[in-house]
């Protein structure tokens, strides 16, 4: 979220100095007409110039007019909070009071297999979560794009896991794994797939993919509709000039589809890992990070260790690494969008 509201600051003051430094308008420049001299043309262009000033300085007072409460709630929500985690992350904070103790907490973590674990356990999660729903988006939204009597009626059908509340889905999550009024792990028994009842959240893997599993259940409509939008926007007529051509169905989707699509994808990609990396009341409400810390994200470990153990200082730093991985892995992306935007000339 904080590289979004950057990126808000940035196009809010790019449009501020649009409006203080305007291009010369060339229609402004006329040559001289027969019969006038240069001393009145002079005076009227200075007549126009300090119009012209005085009109700009007003845009320019009314334009910081508007972007100003922006700019100043994303301070106080976004810039105070952040400095506040940083100053933290250098102190031994907790209930007791605050002790300075400079990169301690960070050299702590450092060294910690378990932090390091951690990491790369979040990185795996946000990787196989998004794959899938970039997957199954394109998919979903391909059959949605499709004319086939109906469509408005699955089109509204896809909303539902994206608009019912997290906590209400994930309850409903919850009774299809468990293990003994489960719907799942009835039907495993009846097919004889297990012996007994199975409790798919109280084993490590079991648990992680389930916790998936979810996660991708909630975000694939979102992925879907953009992905629907983006493809109502490509032309006809370079389907109907490949069918002519004889292309298939195969290839004018590899060929046509996903080359026109593909900037968004890449943006859908961006934001997509940016929420499944923060992502918090999924794995809350399933496991609490457990089963012995097989579901412990970043997030989830940040959270445990400075609101469940009152280490305020310890927290404050896994936060500030929680930010530059995102960070880097922000711009990492924002790249590779810029490369992609330019090979298929979008602007």
């Amino acid at each position: 979220m904080e590289v979004l509201h950057f990126g808000i600051i940035l196009v809010a003051l790019s449009s501020v100095f649009g409006i203080i430094y305007p291009r010369p308008d060339s229609r402004a420049v006329k040559p001289l007409q027969g019969g006038k001299r240069v001393a009145e043309v002079s005076y009227t262009g200075e007549i126009a110039t300090e119009a012209t000033r005085k009109k700009v300085v007003s845009e320019s007072v009314f334009a910081w007019l508007l972007v100003g409460p922006a700019m100043l709630f994303i301070a106080v929500i976004v810039a105070w909070p952040l400095a506040e985690t940083i100053r933290l992350s250098f102190m031994d904070a907790g209930l007791g009071g605050e002790t300075y103790v400079g990169f301690a907490n960070y050299e702590e973590l450092l060294e910690s297999r378990k932090f390091h674990q951690t990491i790369i356990r979040t990185f795996y999660w946000m990787f196989l979560s998004v794959a899938l729903k970039l997957i199954l988006g394109l998919i979903g939204a391909t059959l949605l794009n499709a004319a086939v009597p109906g469509r408005a009626l699955f089109r509204v059908l896809v909303m539902p896991p994206w608009v019912i509340p997290i906590a209400i889905g994930c309850i409903g999550w919850l009774w299809l794994y468990n293990g003994y009024f489960g719907v799942l792990s009835g039907t495993m028994m009846k097919l004889g797939i297990t012996d007994g009842p199975f409790e798919f959240l109280a084993h490590k893997q079991s648990a992680f993919y389930s916790a998936i599993v979810t996660d991708v259940w909630v975000g694939v409509p979102m992925v879907t509709l953009f992905f629907l939008a983006a493809m109502q926007g490509v032309s006809r007529d370079l389907y109907e000039a490949a069918w002519v051509d004889g292309a298939g169905r195969w290839y004018r989707f590899r060929r046509i589809t996903i080359p026109q699509i593909m900037p968004v994808i890449v943006s859908m990609s961006l934001l997509s890992a940016i929420f499944t990396f923060n992502s918090f009341e999924i794995i809350w409400i399933l496991t609490e990070g457990g089963p012995r810390g097989a579901t412990t994200t970043l997030i989830v470990d940040t959270y445990k260790t400075a609101i469940g153990n009152y280490k305020f200082g310890e927290g404050s730093a896994r936060a500030v690494i929680i930010v530059l991985l995102l960070g880097a892995f922000s711009l990492a992306y924002l790249f590779f969008l810029n490369r992609v935007n330019r090979k298929y000339g979008v602007k």
